[in-house]
C-alpha cells in the first residue's frame, strides 16, 4: 500500500487517480499513525512552501514523514513535496524550517530576459544518475511537466538524478537511498511521468516482500 499524505494539496486527487492507473493500492492519509503499515509514501504539492509545512505540523505530519524516511520505505516528494525535503525557502521571505532530510535551501529562479516566472510547461530532463530507479525505462532527454517559480539548490550536488535548464541549471529530480523527488509533476508528464511512477510502485511492492526496511533494495 502507498500512502499518498493529504494536507489539502491541490493536486492530490490527479496525483491518487495516476498512481491508481500505474496499479497502485493507495490510501490517503491525514495523520501520522496512518503511515505504520505503508510500503511507501507520496508527498504531493502544490502551492505555497509556508502552506505545505504548516500543515504538515498542524497535522502532525512533519516528525511522522520524518521517521517514516528513517524507515527506509520508498518516498517520493514531489513539487512542493520535494522542497519540502530541505531547510528552509526563501519564498515570501519564509522563516518556515523545512523537513531538513537534506541540507539545502529553495530559492528562486532569477529574472532574466525572455524566461517568464513561474515555467509553466514542458521542459526537459537531462539524466545525470543512469543507475537511478525511478527513472528506468524513461528515456535520456524526455520531456516533463514543470509549474514553478522556486527549486531546491542541494548543498550536495551528488543528490541530483537529473538536470533541467530553464535559464539556468538546476536538480529537477533528486534521489538519495530510499528518497526520491521531482520538482516536476509525474502525474501531468504523461507517459514520462506514469512511467516513473510505475517504477516507484515496483519499488513499494520490492520493499513489502522485505523486512519493511528496503535499504538493501534502493542503495
Amino acid at each position: 500500500m502507498i500512502a499518498l499524505l493529504d494536507y489539502g494539496s491541490g493536486n492530490l486527487r490527479s496525483v491518487h487517480k495516476a498512481l491508481l492507473k500505474v496499479g497502485a493500492s493507495v490510501q490517503v492519509v491525514t495523520g501520522p499513525s496512518e503511515l505504520s503499515d505503508a510500503d511507501a509514501a507520496v508527498l504531493p504539492g502544490v502551492g505555497a512552501f509556508d502552506d505545505c509545512m504548516q500543515a504538515l505540523q498542524k497535522q502532525a505530519l512533519l516528525e511522522g514523514t520524518r521517521q517514516f524516511i528513517r524507515s527506509g520505505k520508498p518516498f517520493l516528494g514531489i513539487c512542493v513535496g520535494y522542497q519540502a525535503l530541505f531547510q528552509r525557502s526563501e519564498e515570501f521571505n519564509s522563516r518556515q524550517s523545512g523537513l531538513g532530510i537534506f541540507p539545502g535551501s529553495v530559492v528562486r529562479f532569477a529574472e532574466r530576459p525572455g524566461f517568464k516566472i513561474p515555467q509553466i510547461g514542458w521542459n526537459q530532463l537531462e539524466q545525470i544518475r543512469t543507475d537511478c530507479p525511478l527513472f528506468q525505462d524513461v528515456p535520456e532527454g524526455a520531456y516533463a511537466y514543470f509549474v514553478h517559480s522556486f527549486f531546491p539548490k542541494p548543498e550536495d550536488a551528488s543528490l541530483a538524478a537529473c538536470r533541467t535548464t530553464y535559464g539556468e541549471s538546476f536538480a529537477s529530480a533528486i534521489w538519495r537511498d530510499n528518497v526520491f523527488a521531482t520538482q516536476f509533476h509525474p502525474e501531468k508528464s504523461q507517459r514520462v511521468g506514469l512511467q516513473l511512477l510505475s517504477n516507484f510502485v515496483n519499488l513499494a511492492q520490492r520493499n513489502s516482500k522485505t523486512d519493511g526496511h528496503g535499504r538493501t533494495l534502493l542503495k
